[in-house]
């Protein structure tokens, strides 16, 4: 054993800890380090007016803009707008109820909900959801959205671009062009995963001035290259009746799919609010707002490609519509394309890091929380976003609105679980210290470590709709099943809620609270080392100290 201790093997295992608290024991070592510990008031440093540029800056990207406009049945249904648009600003609400009220604990706590060790089993499943095809939509959808910016900007300047010899093999699924275009974007984007979740705020803020200002200008193009606004909305629509409503409903869905990983993860960023009403106002008012305005141009956008080029598909993406401006030739469509796509591409690289490389590093810090942190997490992110080449994902529209549905499917089971485990079950009550525990008879070790009833009600939330995404792959199945998958987030997330309620009611689970009692941000910077005169020590525990402890910094300084 002391051989072991002391080899090249171990030294090196001690050399690549990332920061934790001095005197952990191995198993806590195992469960948190700096960036899943509580935030301390240091690193609270996101103010309202940040987290107002943050939601500016996230809803003018190339997905929200795409999203409203595919879930119209045809081009000329813009009388869905109004609906599709309210959608977008209701589904918008959602992360407030996960972002605002966790508090500075609140990574920690939203896997507790499934035992101390379980957390692991969610982050494998969640790592496997982004494995198969996630690293979330932007990051992996990356030939359609990231590498056409670049490929936009280079032919903008250089028109030969469009012509470069091809060395890749058809099997490949791409181009040399294109796989350029996106190793460009996906090299220059690494520097932005490096700094710390309370610093990248100056990286939204700077994108809140310039991309919405691209998206309205694109608008304004589009209104102008279609002479007015009149020939886009007095298009007649081309579905009534029973199928219009459901038409209506799975816009709706849609919208609430493109949405779902914020909505769970927008705790990564709330955590370091200076106070809770930061996060809640500026929230509040921005997404819906934002998404709002977002959608609707989207949506006219995507609408006036009809007009302007008469006889042809309606043209969804609107990075593919830049691509027929600038065929239309002339110095000011290159102009006005090169930064139209400048600014897409730095929307795309803030929502990357929002959405891609902050959330996958924070799943993988859980997973191991002893060798990894969010920003190692996000590397890594990087690195698999780059070896999947996930040239074909939206190949089609269907797709596209497939592949959101199904992450959609496994996240609202997830988000109903957390609801009801906070809101209902345990009134907002945690004994923060001993979310960091391993004693075995810690309020959130439950059996072995695992808590059956987060996992039982998790997988009842995705069986309510697992007939129904079978149909959506293209199988037959009863119409009952399609209409329940069209309400695929609702039903995942009731039931999952519901059923977790129940089980907690005729199950009951220590360290709940009959009244609601929210620690909210009255958590500074407690120490998690067991402490044996408190009480709440290390007495019946063998386990050896964790090592490498002297590359803890207070402060939260990296």
């Amino acid at each position: 054993m002391e051989e072991l201790k002391t080899s090249k093997v171990a030294h090196l295992a001690r050399k690549i800890e990332v920061m934790h608290e001095p005197g952990l024991t191995n198993a806590q070592l195992m469960l948190t380090n700096f960036d899943l510990k509580p935030v301390e008031p240091q690193r609270r440093q996101w103010g309202a007016w940040n987290f107002v540029g943050f939601w500016i800056a996230d809803s003018f990207n190339i997905v929200g803009h795409r999203t409203p406009a595919m879930s119209l049945p045809s081009a000329n249904d813009v009388v869905l707008v109004p609906l599709i648009i309210s959608a977008f600003r209701w589904s918008s609400e959602l992360p407030l109820v996960f972002g605002e009220v966790y508090g500075p604990y609140s990574i920690v706590l939203q896997w507790r909900a499934f035992g101390t060790v379980s957390n692991r089993g969610l982050e494998v499943n969640a790592l496997l959801i982004f494995a198969l095809g996630a690293l979330e939509i932007r990051m992996s959808m990356a030939k359609s959205i990231l590498g056409t910016c670049v490929y936009l900007m280079i032919r903008s300047i250089w028109s030969s671009f469009e012509n470069v010899p091809n060395s890749m093999p058809a099997s490949s699924g791409t181009n040399t062009r294109d796989f350029v275009s996106f190793f460009l974007f996906w090299l220059c984007s690494l520097p932005a995963i490096w700094f710390p979740v309370h610093k990248i705020r100056h990286l939204f803020t700077v994108k809140a001035y310039f991309v919405p200002t691209a998206g309205i200008a694109f608008f304004i193009w589009a209104i102008v290259r279609a002479h007015g606004i009149g020939p886009i909305v007095h298009q007649p629509n081309t579905i009534h009746g029973s199928k219009l409503g459901w038409a209506m409903v799975t816009g709706i869905m849609s919208s609430i799919a493109n949405f779902a990983t914020l909505i769970v993860n927008d705790p990564d960023f709330a955590r370091f609010a200076r106070k809770p009403r930061d996060a809640l106002w500026s929230q509040f008012i921005t997404i819906p707002v934002g998404f709002a305005v977002t959608s609707f141009i989207g949506i006219i956008v995507s609408s006036s490609s009809v007009i302007i080029y008469k006889g042809s598909e309606p043209i969804w993406n609107p990075l593919s519509l830049l691509t027929k401006f600038l065929d239309d030739g002339g110095s000011r469509n290159r102009a006005g394309v090169f930064f139209i796509s400048t600014a897409f591409a730095l929307a795309q690289l803030g929502t990357n890091i929002a959405a891609n490389s902050v959330s996958a590093g924070t799943d993988m810090t859980a997973l191991l929380p002893r060798y990894l942190n969010i920003r190692r997490g996000g590397y890594i992110c990087a690195a698999v976003g780059l070896a999947m080449c996930p040239w074909n994902l939206l190949s089609s529209s269907n797709n596209f609105t497939t592949y959101l549905s199904a992450y959609s499917v496994f996240l609202s089971s997830i988000a109903g679980v957390i609801i009801s485990d906070y809101y209902f079950v345990r009134k907002g009550y945690y004994q923060i210290r001993d979310l960091y525990s391993a004693r075995k008879d810690g309020p959130y070790f439950f059996w072995f470590g695992f808590h059956w009833r987060g996992y039982t009600a998790y997988i009842a939330g995705i069986l309510i709709n697992i007939v129904g995404f079978v149909g959506a792959i293209g199988k037959p199945i009863p119409k009952g099943a399609a209409y329940i998958y069209n309400l695929n987030f609702f039903c995942g997330f009731i039931v999952a809620s519901a059923v977790y309620y129940l089980l907690c009611r005729f199950f009951p689970i220590p360290a709940v609270s009959a009244t609601w009692m929210e620690v909210g941000d009255e958590v500074v910077d407690p120490t998690l080392v067991y402490d044996n005169a408190s009480g709440s020590g290390s007495e019946g525990f063998d386990e050896e100290s964790g090592t490498g402890h002297e590359r803890y910094m207070k402060g939260g300084k990296y």
